[in-house]
């Protein structure tokens, strides 16, 4: 009888943890999201990059060439130091050797290259919201810059957050894979705005708390919020509440992301990686992105980091 009831038990342990690995186990895209014959667009794959600011976290620290790409940069977080990887075209230590296919999975869908969890360091909850075509002519345009043939560190990451097999239950929690859909009431230019601001740029992955698992507080969306790529420099309220830039107007946002220079004259240093990416922005796309941000609804946030 006993035996009988061990063996049930092992049996459901099984079952249960096949279940588990099914649910959690890495995402791919559906073959048909990357049919042969897209001749990819690299001015728009340029503007894509530019738009993600790439080089902020991927540029080899030391140097200011923003196409050197080989990475090195260490990120402190609470779950330990995550250091950027190389993304030059480099064969060996760069992506020079990965498929347009895996290049995209771990944009939409933070699957790595041999089909492992990527942590969330880096944004792919932001970067699922792209167009397909956008990630293809992305990765095309990566493919033009310099290859570097320079190895970057591993991880230092705290047990239990250095076992990716954990990054598939935090997936389960705050991973939702959606591309962005235009909302028909808002302009075209509001439109064009959202999807550069919560897509390739990923604003809030910067501007909002996180609670204890790394999880976006979504009720404080744009609130303010230590941010990793800036050292820990507090990334400020930018809904327009009296917490944030409430006083600010569009012309207001988008000059300062032309400039890196805000309405009071400040030059705030934990923008101006970001600030050397917008400024290089079509001037239509800026603008967008301002007309999108003074349109947030207003957050309560932390009024001793109020931006200006």
């Amino acid at each position: 009888m006993l035996r009988r009831g061990l063996i049930v038990v092992g049996v459901l342990v099984v079952v249960v943890a096949c279940a588990l690995w099914f649910i959690t186990a890495p995402k791919t895209l559906p073959a048909s999201d990357l049919l042969a014959g897209y001749h990819p667009d690299v001015a728009n794959g340029q503007v894509v990059f530019t738009a993600g600011n790439c080089s902020a976290c991927h540029m080899t620290p030391g140097q200011d060439d923003r196409t050197q790409l080989a990475g090195g940069l260490k990120l402190r977080s609470p779950f330990g130091t995550f250091v950027v990887p190389n993304i030059t075209p480099d064969k060996q230590f760069g992506i020079g050797g990965w498929t347009e296919a895996q290049f995209a999975n771990a944009m939409k869908r933070g699957t790595g290259r041999h089909g492992e969890h990527l942590y969330p360091a880096f944004p792919y909850s932001s970067y699922s919201l792209l167009k397909t075509s956008d990630v293809r002519d992305l990765f095309a345009y990566i493919q033009t810059l310099p290859a570097v043939a320079r190895p970057t560190a591993p991880h230092e990451l705290k047990f239990p957050y250095s076992l990716r097999l954990a990054v598939g239950f935090w997936k389960l929690l705050y991973f939702k894979p959606h591309e962005f859909a235009a909302d028909p009431k808002q302009s075209a230019a509001w439109n064009r705005g959202a999807y550069l601001a919560e897509g390739p740029a990923h604003c809030a992955e910067c501007h909002t708390p996180r609670n204890a698992l790394g999880g976006v507080e979504a009720d404080k969306l744009y609130a303010g919020a230590p941010n990793l790529e800036a050292g820990g420099r507090f990334a400020s309220n930018i809904t327009p509440s009296k917490d944030g830039i409430g006083d600010w107007s569009e012309q207001d946002i988008t000059d300062f992301l032309k400039s890196g220079t805000d309405k009071c004259f400040n030059e705030p240093t934990g923008m101006k990686d970001v600030v050397a990416s917008t400024s290089k922005l079509p001037d239509a796309d800026v603008a967008a992105i301002g007309t999108y941000i003074h349109a947030l609804p207003p957050k309560d946030g932390n009024g001793k980091k109020k931006t200006c």
